[in-house]
C-alpha cells in the first residue's frame, strides 16, 4: 500500500529518517529546532504554551503518540529557562523529583518528550526509579509513567500502543488522588509519628477503666497466679494479632482504614467488606459504652453530695450526652487537636498510675480496718490462690478482663494520618501491648501483696484474745474479719471496686484517672469508626453508603461519618444499659483480630512473590493459633453473641460474594487460588484418564464469541461444570499482526463471556488461514489434563458461495482434529450461525440514529466458519467492546425476512426448550460421543424436558432382536430414552429427484477426466486438489446414496425434533475430495432442524463398569 513503507535492502541498515521525511522521533535537527526550543523554554517560564510553527508537525501529532509521558511530573515553575544544544537534541533541562536519585531530566523540544539522560547518553530509556511503580499520585511523590516496551520495542514508522496499568493495577476510585487533593495533601496536612500516633492511642485504650475498677476484684477472685495468667494469655492473643498487623502494615504502603484495609487488601472485599462494616459499628457503639462507663462515675459522685439532677438512669443520659458532644467537637476540630486531648489525658493516666503505685507504698493506720496493709508476705501467699465466689470461674473471670486488651488497633486504625504507617504500626503498637501488659501485671500483683480479700471497714475489729481460731493473713496483722465469710461486708478485693483509691497517695487522682481511661477510649473510637467506615465507602461495597466517603479540609476529615457515629453513639447512650451489647462488641473486635491473623496465615500459604512484609518476625502457624485462639476468646466471652458475630460475618459476605464488586487488590485469596489451580493440574497429569472421568472438552471455534450465540450457548448447555470451553479465534487477513490489540480483545471478550456467565475461555490467535490457526489451537490450547479433545465448529452453509480454496481449507481441519484423535462436533442451523452482519447493520444505524437504544450484543468481524468465505473488509478495524443493546421502540432498520429468521434461530438455545425431544441417531460407534452429548444435555434445566429417542440401523429380518440389544446397553450405560427405533429400509435406494440435486450439486466441482488429456487431468487436480474424480465419485456411489437416503429418513421421522445428533460420516483422508465430502455433510443436514453432526476419536466414553 501507498502509506508503508517499502523494507529495506537486507544489506543495509534501515535509516532514522527516510530522505524528504519529517524529524524522526529520535533525531533533531539542531540548527531548525534552536529558535523553537528557545521559545518553548520561554514559554514555560511564562506559564504560556509555545505556538507551532505553521507547517510544522504540532507536538500532539502521531509521532508523540504513547511517548514516554510524565504525570504532574514539573510545574511550569520549576522549569527551567535555559535551552542548549547538546549533540544533534534540543533540550531543557531541570531536577527531578528528589526521589529519582539526582538523574538528570530533559524534553525533547521536537516531540514534547520527556525521558532520562541515562549514563551519560540521551535515550527514552529508563533507569529504575520509585516513582514507576507508584500506583497514584500519593503525597510520598509523583507517579510517572516509564517508557512502554512498545516504544523501544517498534519499528519507528508504527504507532506506539497506548499506556495503560500494567498487570491488573487499574486504581479504585480509593486510590485516585486527583491534583487537587495531592497540592492539598503537600500543605499542611496533619501527620503522625509512631510514639503520637499509635503508641499513646493504643496505650489509652488498653488502660480503660478496667484498671481501676476491676482489676483488685479480678484478683480477689483468681488469687496472684491465675490473675498473671488471664493477663498473660490475654497479652499471648493480642501480641500474636499485634505480631500480623506488623506484618501486614509491612507488606506494602498502607492507606486509611485501618483494620479494614489491611484485611481487604489481604483477603479481599469479601472478607474485608463484611468485616469493615461491624469493626466501623463496634467503634461507633464502643463509644456509647466508654461514655456511658464515664457518665456512671460521674452520677456516683453526684450522688454521693446529693446533687443528682433528676434520678440515675437520666442523669447518666444526661451526662453522657454532653459528655460525647464535646468529644465531637473535639474529633472535628481536627486530628492535631485530637492528638493534644490524647497527651493531656494520658498524662492524666500516668499520674494516676504513679499515684497508686505510690500510695501501696505508703502504709496507714486508718485504712487498715478496710483491708490496705501495706505489702505482705502474708497477705500475698494467702491471696496466691483463687476464691472463686458468685458461681464465677476462671473463664468468666477471663471474659471480663479481655476486652480491656481490645484497644490494639487504635493506631492503625488512623493508618491514613501516619506519616509512615510502615514503620509506626509495629513499633506503636507492640510496644504499647509490652508496656500495658507489665503495668497489668504489676497492678494485680501488687493488689494482692498489701489487701486483704475480705475487710469490715470498723476499726473496733481488732483481735483481743488468743489466735487459735483466726488463720487469715489480717489476723497475724491484729484484725479479724472472719464476719465476713457471712457476708455484708463492704472492703476487701472481693468487695470494693474502688480499692485502688483508698490505696493511693491522693484518692481524686485515682478518679480523674478512671475520667481520662474512659474518655481517651472514647475519643479513640469516636476517631477510628468514621475513618474506617471512609475507606469502606470510598470502595463502594456497598451501594448507597459512598455519600459518607467525602472528606474535608487538609486530611480529608470524614466529617458525615463523624455525625453518623455521634447519631450511633448518641443513640446507644440514651439506651444506658449497655450489658447486653457490650459482649457483642468485644466479639465484632475478636472477629476483626481472628481474621487479621488468618490473613497473615492465608497470604503465607498462598505463596505469592507479593508477600514481601519487611517485619520478619511472624509466623504462618503462630498467626493460624492467633486466629483459633480468637475464636475459641469469642465462645468464652459468650457464646451466644460469637454466633451472633459468626451470622452477622457469614451473611455480608455472602452478600458482598453475591454483589461481585468490581475491585482487584490482588488478595491472597486470588493467589491462593492460583496456587490450587496450579498443583491440581499437575496432580491431573500424574493419573491416567479414566473412561468413568471422560467429559467432552471442547475447542469450540466462535470467533468473536458474541457472533455466534447458537454455538456458544448449545455448547455451553452440555460443557457447564462438566468440561472445558475454550472460544478458538482465527484472526486471519492481517499484513501485520497486532499483538497489543489482540490481547487487549482477549481481557475484553472474557469479561464478555464472565459476564454472559458462560464458564469459558477466549483464546485468540494470528494465522495466515483457518487451517494453520485450527492446528495452532488444536496442538496448544489447554494445560496438561485440562485440554480440549472435542473440535466443534459450525457447518459452512454458503460454501458454493465462495472460493473452493475455504471449503479445502475448511475440510482439511477437520482432518488435522482426526490426525490429532479430537472428536469432531459440526452444529447447522438451517438458518445460519453468523449474525455479525446484522449488528453491524445497526451499529451504523445507530451511529445515524443516536436516540436509539441498544438491541443486541454486536460485533465488526466475520470469519472462521462464517457465511461468508471470505474475512470481512473491516477485519483490519477493531472495535473497542462487544455491545449490548436493548429495544425499546421499533428499530430504524429493517432487517430482511431471512436475517430475521437467523437472529431469532441465534437465540433460540438461550431460552427454556419445550416439550420434545432430542433425536440421536446412532448410526456407527464412534466411541459413544454421539450418546453422551444428549444425556449431558437433558440433565441441564434448559433441555430436561426434552426425551431422548434413539435410531439406529439394521436388518428388516432382526429389528427386535436390535431394538432389545440397543435397549439392553442403553440400560447398562444407565441412560434414559423414550424410543429405539430400528431403520430396517436404511439401503434402500434414495429418490431419484435426490440423487438428481446431488449430482447438480456436485457437477460444478468435478474433474471430468475422461473429456481431458491425462496429464492436463493430473495438472488440474494437482492445482485444484478438491476436484471431483470421475474414478472417485463411482467408488463411493453407495456411500453418497446412504447420505441421500438418510436425509430423506432424517425428513421422515426427525422433522419436528428439537435437537438432532446423528453420526457425522467420515472420508478418507488424499482419497475423498473436499468437494465431495463436504457435499455428503450438505446433504444429510439439508433442510432439518438444528442438527449436530458428531464423531468421536472411536475411544470409548461410556463404560458399564462401575
Amino acid at each position: 500500500m501507498s502509506d508503508q513503507p517499502s523494507s529495506p535492502p537486507s544489506a543495509q541498515k534501515p535509516a532514522l529518517r527516510a530522505p524528504g521525511s519529517s524529524q524522526s522521533r529520535f533525531q533533531v535537527d539542531p540548527v531548525a529546532e534552536a529558535a523553537a526550543a528557545a521559545a518553548a523554554a520561554a514559554a514555560a517560564a511564562a506559564g504560556v504554551a509555545p505556538k507551532t510553527p505553521p507547517g510544522s508537525r504540532s507536538s500532539t501529532g502521531e509521532e508523540s503518540k504513547g511517548r514516554f509521558r510524565v504525570v504532574n511530573f514539573l510545574s511550569p515553575s520549576d522549569a527551567a529557562p535555559d535551552a542548549g544544544v547538546n549533540g544533534d537534541t534540543v533540550r531543557s533541562e531541570a531536577s527531578l523529583h528528589s526521589s529519582t536519585g539526582g538523574l538528570s531530566h530533559f524534553s525533547d523540544t521536537h516531540s514534547s518528550t520527556y525521558y532520562l539522560r541515562t549514563f551519560g547518553h540521551n535515550t527514552i530509556d529508563a533507569v529504575p526509579n520509585i516513582d514507576f511503580y507508584r500506583q497514584t499520585e500519593a503525597p510520598l511523590g509523583e507517579k510517572l509513567l516509564r517508557p512502554s516496551l512498545s516504544e523501544l520495542h517498534d519499528e519507528l514508522d508504527k504507532e506506539p500502543f497506548e499506556e495503560g496499568f500494567p498487570n491488573g493495577e487499574e486504581l479504585t476510585a480509593a486510590e485516585i488522588i486527583t491534583p487537587k487533593e495531592l497540592s492539598d495533601s503537600k500543605s499542611g496536612a496533619v501527620k503522625f509519628g509512631w510514639v503520637k500516633g499509635v503508641l499513646i492511642r493504643c496505650m489509652l485504650n488498653i488502660w480503660g477503666v478496667m484498671l481501676f475498677i476491676r482489676m483488685s476484684w479480678i484478683v480477689g477472685q483468681a488469687g496472684i497466679a491465675l490473675s498473671c495468667g488471664i493477663i498473660l494469655m490475654a497479652i499471648v492473643v493480642t501480641s500474636i494479632t499485634g505480631l500480623s498487623t506488623s506484618a501486614i502494615a509491612t507488606n506494602g504502603f498502607v492507606r486509611g482504614g485501618g483494620a479494614y484495609y489491611l484485611i481487604s487488601r489481604s483477603l479481599g472485599p469479601e472478607f474485608g467488606g463484611s468485616i469493615g462494616l461491624i469493626f466501623a459499628f463496634a467503634n461507633a457503639v464502643a463509644v456509647a459504652m466508654y461514655v456511658v462507663g464515664f457518665a456512671e462515675t460521674v452520677v456516683e459522685l453526684l450522688d454521693s453530695i446529693d446533687a443528682l439532677m433528676t434520678d440515675e438512669i437520666n442523669d447518666i443520659r444526661i451526662v453522657g450526652a454532653l459528655t460525647v458532644i464535646l468529644l465531637l467537637g473535639i474529633s472535628v476540630a481536627g486530628m492535631e487537636w485530637e492528638a493534644k486531648a490524647q497527651i493531656v489525658l494520658l498524662v492524666i493516666l500516668l499520674a494516676a498510675i504513679c499515684n497508686y503505685f505510690i500510695g501501696s507504698f505508703i502504709p496507714m493506720k486508718s485504712k487498715e480496718p478496710k483491708g490496705f496493709f501495706g505489702y505482705n508476705a502474708a497477705i500475698m501467699m494467702e491471696n496466691m490462690g483463687p476464691d472463686f465466689r458468685d458461681d464465677e470461674t476462671f473463664f468468666s473471670v477471663f471474659a471480663i478482663f479481655f476486652p480491656a486488651a481490645t484497644g490494639i488497633l487504635a493506631g492503625a486504625n488512623i493508618s491514613g494520618d501516619l506519616a509512615d504507617p510502615q514503620s509506626a504500626i509495629p513499633k506503636g503498637t507492640l510496644l504499647a501491648i509490652l508496656i500495658t501488659g507489665v503495668v497489668y501485671i504489676a497492678v494485680a500483683i501488687s493488689n494482692g501483696s498489701c489487701i486483704v480479700r475480705e475487710a469490715t471497714g470498723d476499726d473496733n475489729d481488732t483481735i483481743v484474745g488468743p489466735l487459735e481460731n483466726c488463720t487469715d493473713a489480717a489476723c497475724t496483722l491484729g484484725y479479724d474479719f472472719s464476719i465476713c465469710k457471712e457476708g455484708g461486708c463492704k472492703y476487701g478485693l472481693q468487695n470494693d471496686f474502688q480499692v485502688m483509691s483508698l490505696v493511693s497517695g491522693f484518692g481524686p487522682l485515682i478518679t480523674a484517672g478512671i475520667f481520662s481511661a474512659t474518655l481517651s477510649s472514647a475519643l479513640a473510637s469516636l476517631v477510628s469508626a468514621p475513618k474506617v467506615f471512609q475507606a469502606l465507602c470510598k470502595d463502594k461495597i456497598y451501594p448507597g453508603l459512598h455519600v459518607f466517603a467525602k472528606g474535608y479540609g487538609k486530611n480529608k476529615e470524614p466529617l458525615r461519618a463523624y455525625v453518623l457515629t455521634f447519631i450511633i453513639g448518641l443513640a446507644f447512650i440514651l439506651i444506658a444499659e449497655l450489658n447486653i451489647i457490650a459482649p457483642i462488641i468485644s466479639n465484632f473486635f475478636l472477629a476483626s483480630y481472628a481474621l487479621i491473623n488468618f490473613s497473615v496465615f492465608h497470604a503465607s500459604l498462598a505463596n505469592s512473590p507479593g508477600w514481601r512484609p519487611s517485619f520478619k518476625y511472624y509466623n504462618k502457624w503462630v498467626s493460624l493459633a492467633g486466629a483459633v485462639l480468637c475464636c475459641v476468646v469469642m465462645f468464652v466471652i459468650n457464646w451466644w453473641a460469637a454466633l451472633f458475630t459468626n451470622v452477622i460475618v457469614l451473611a455480608l459476605y455472602i452478600y458482598v460474594s453475591y454483589k461481585k464488586p468490581d475491585v482487584n487488590w490482588g488478595s491472597s485469596t486470588q493467589a491462593l487460588m492460583y496456587n490450587q489451580a496450579l498443583t491440581h493440574s499437575l496432580h491431573l497429569t500424574a493419573v491416567e484418564d479414566h473412561i468413568k472421568n471422560f467429559r467432552p472438552q471442547c475447542l469450540v471455534m466462535s470467533g468473536y464469541p458474541n457472533s455466534r450465540p447458537a454455538l456458544m450457548y448449545l455448547v455451553h448447555a452440555f460443557t457447564k461444570n462438566v468440561g472445558l470451553m475454550v472460544c478458538g479465534h482465527v484472526r486471519m487477513g492481517y499484513r501485520r499482526p497486532n499483538y497489543k490489540e489482540m490481547m487487549n480483545e482477549q481481557v475484553r471478550y472474557q469479561r464478555w463471556l464472565l459476564k454472559t456467565r458462560i464458564k469459558a475461555f477466549y483464546t485468540p490467535v494470528f494465522a495466515d488461514d483457518l487451517r494453520q490457526g485450527a492446528q495452532y489451537l488444536l496442538q496448544t490450547a489447554g494445560l496438561g489434563r485440562l485440554k480440549p479433545n472435542t473440535l466443534v465448529f459450525g457447518f459452512k452453509n454458503n460454501w458454493r458461495d465462495g472460493e473452493m480454496k475455504d471449503v479445502e481449507t475448511y475440510i482439511n481441519t477437520i482432518h488435522d482434529a482426526f490426525d490429532l484423535q479430537y472428536g469432531v462436533v459440526l452444529l447447522r442451523l438451517k438458518e445460519g450461525l453468523d449474525i455479525s452482519h446484522i449488528q453491524d447493520e445497526f451499529m451504523s444505524s445507530q451511529e445515524k440514529a443516536p436516540g436509539m437504544k441498544d438491541l443486541l450484543v454486536s460485533i465488526n468481524i466475520k470469519d472462521f466458519d462464517s457465511d461468508s468465505s471470505k474475512p470481512s473488509s473491516k477485519s483490519t478495524s477493531c472495535q473497542s467492546s462487544p455491545l449490548i443493546f436493548r429495544d425499546t421502540k421499533k428499530p430504524q432498520v429493517q432487517l430482511s425476512p431471512a436475517d430475521e429468521k437467523r437472529l431469532s434461530a441465534s437465540q433460540q438455545f438461550q431460552k427454556k426448550q419445550s416439550k420434545g425431544t432430542i433425536d440421536v441417531w446412532w448410526l456407527f460407534d464412534d466411541g459413544g460421543l454421539t450418546l453422551l452429548i444428549p444425556y449431558l444435555l437433558t440433565n441441564k434445566k434448559k433441555w430436561q424436558d426434552c426425551k431422548i429417542r434413539v435410531f439406529i440401523g439394521g436388518k428388516i429380518n432382526r429389528i427386535d432382536h436390535d431394538r432389545r440389544a440397543m435397549a439392553a446397553l442403553l440400560s447398562k450405560f444407565r441412560i434414559d430414552f423414550s424410543d429405539i427405533t430400528v431403520l430396517g429400509d436404511i439401503s434402500i435406494k434414495p429418490k431419484k429427484h435426490n440423487k438428481k440435486m446431488f449430482e447438480e450439486m456436485i457437477e460444478p466441482y468435478r474433474l471430468r477426466e475422461d473429456d481431458m488429456e491425462q496429464e492436463a487431468a493430473e495438472k488440474l487436480k494437482a492445482e485444484e486438489p478438491w476436484r471431483i474424480t470421475d474414478n472417485e465419485l463411482e467408488l463411493y456411489r453407495a456411500k453418497s446414496n446412504r447420505q441421500i437416503r438418510l436425509n430423506e429418513l432424517l425428513k421422515e421421522h426427525s422433522s419436528t425434533a428439537n435437537l438432532i445428533v446423528i453420526t457425522m460420516p467420515l472420508a478418507r483422508k488424499g482419497t475423498v475430495s473436499s468437494a465431495l465430502y463436504m457435499t455428503w455433510l450438505d446433504t444429510l443436514s439439508k433442510d432439518l432442524p438444528p442438527i449436530l453432526l458428531v464423531r468421536g476419536n472411536h475411544q470409548s466414553v461410556l463404560t458399564f463398569y462401575s
